[in-house]
């Protein structure tokens, strides 16, 4: 059964203290170029959703921002795409997001911790 990815994209940004919050663009610019690699190296589906304000990110991945302000707007959206999804089973949601990862499992999608995808992205690097 093929994978296709969805990216809680702060929380794999968040997950390395290298002061992305110094400058969120490029940290997004910078986990989409990641996640396009990964794209291309596995050839599965990666879209990735960022909270925040829209930014111009240029990606051969499917990125996407919360389409709301405010806590959990994008871990919102990831939920929704999982339960509205016609084969969740084919979904797999990178987060460490407990509340998230749980919401995943009840739509039938599984769960990879973005600790885990980070270090995923860097092996593609090396």
């Amino acid at each position: 059964m093929p994978t296709r990815w969805i990216v809680d994209g702060m929380n794999v940004i968040g997950s390395r203290p290298d002061g992305w919050w110094r400058d969120r663009t490029r940290a997004m610019r910078a986990l989409a170029a990641d996640l396009d690699r990964f794209r291309q190296a596995t050839g599965e589906p990666v879209a990735v959703v960022f909270d925040g304000r829209p930014r111009e990110i240029e990606a051969k991945v499917d990125v996407r921002f919360a389409r709301r302000s405010g806590p959990n707007a994008a871990d919102d959206d990831i939920a929704g795409m999982v339960a509205a999804d016609a084969a969740p089973g084919e979904l797999r949601v990178v987060t460490s997001d407990a509340d998230l990862a749980d919401r995943v499992r009840a739509a039938g999608g599984t769960v990879e911790g973005a600790g885990a995808f980070r270090r995923r992205l860097d092996a593609l690097e090396a």
